[in-house]
């Protein structure tokens, strides 16, 4: 039952993970990624579809980003979507093609974006902790109803535990190389 307990939590703080890595990925850094527009929204026949659903994206150069539409009729709407967006972006249309040049970072908007990023790793940090605090609630509640022991219930909370400190180290990992990144000029 324990066990079972923790394989749960494991997956879950496997996804609180997963997300972050995804959402630390779209913070802009001092080089051109794919991951900085794939996920943004275009208005595609009145739906919200994810750009990568609507265009190749690709990385010409170390700091411009080519996003070349499937359908060539939705060049401005894909335009709209980035200008609307937070990423400060201009994009430049060719007829064939978008092209994003990303402009040097300042080093006030790089703090900006470390303050951004410790925001997103504390809401992960937070997942985690809720994650951890649900399932032990269902052991608590396992040991009530006698479905397991006082001791058991003892060393699962040591492991979840041991299991929690692990995946925060993890997303402390995630945020030291993220700052790395983007402070690197």
């Amino acid at each position: 039952m324990i066990k079972d307990i923790l394989k749960d939590a494991e997956t879950r703080m496997n996804g609180a993970i997963h997300a972050l890595t995804d959402d630390l990925a779209t913070i802009r850094t001092g080089r051109a990624s794919p991951a900085l527009v794939e996920r943004l929204h275009v208005e595609y026949y009145g739906a919200p579809t994810p750009l990568m659903q609507l265009a190749s994206i690709s990385i010409p150069e170390p700091r411009s980003i080519m996003i070349k539409p499937f359908d060539p009729s939705t060049m401005k709407d894909i335009e709209r979507a980035i200008r609307a967006s937070d990423l400060g972006l201009n994009p430049n249309n060719d007829g064939k093609a978008i092209h994003l040049n990303l402009p040097p970072l300042t080093e006030e908007r790089r703090r900006d974006l470390v303050k951004h990023m410790h925001t997103r790793l504390e809401e992960a940090r937070v997942a985690i902790r809720n994650i951890r605090r649900d399932l032990h609630n269902d052991m608590r509640d396992f040991e009530k109803e006698k479905l397991i022991t006082e001791d058991e219930l003892k060393r699962g909370e040591e492991d979840l535990q041991k299991l929690t400190d692990r995946f925060v180290e993890d997303i402390n990992k995630h945020g030291q190389a993220k700052e790395k990144e983007i402070m690197e000029v």
